[in-house]
C-alpha cells in the first residue's frame, strides 16, 4: 500500500487559489513597475513601496503557493522557514555592518 501526499497532512490548492494567488502577484508587481516608471514620486516614497509590495508578495507566494499555514500540520515548515529568515538577516546584516565599518576605518587612517 503506497502513501500519497494527502497521507501526510498537506494541503493542495486548487484552481480558485492559485489563481487568486497569480493575481495578486501581478497586482503586487505592477503597482511597484508603474509607481518607479512614472517618476512623480521621491525616492523613499519609491524605495517604501517596492519593500512593501516585495514583502506582501513573498507573503502570497508562501500562502497561496506554497500553502504555508499556522495549522499543526505545518508548523514545522513554518519554523524551518523563520529559522532560515533569521540566519539569511544575521548574515545580511552583520556583512553590511563589517563592510560599513571596514570602510570607515580605511577613510579615517
Amino acid at each position: 500500500m503506497s502513501k500519497t501526499l494527502s497521507d501526510h497532512g498537506t494541503s493542495h490548492g486548487n484552481v480558485k487559489t492559485y489563481m487568486i494567488g497569480f493575481i495578486l502577484s501581478i497586482i503586487l508587481t505592477a503597482i511597484p513597475f508603474w509607481i518607479v516608471m512614472e517618476g512623480g514620486a521621491s525616492k523613499t516614497t519609491m524605495l517604501a513601496v517596492v519593500v512593501i509590495a516585495a514583502v506582501v508578495q513573498v507573503l502570497v507566494h508562501l500562502y497561496y503557493f506554497l500553502h504555508l499555514s499556522t495549522s499543526t500540520d505545518q508548523r514545522w515548515n513554518l519554523v524551518a522557514i523563520v529559522f532560515s529568515a533569521v540566519i539569511i538577516l544575521i548574515v545580511v546584516v552583520g556583512s553590511i555592518w563589517i563592510m560599513w565599518n571596514l570602510n570607515y576605518n580605511m577613510m579615517v587612517r
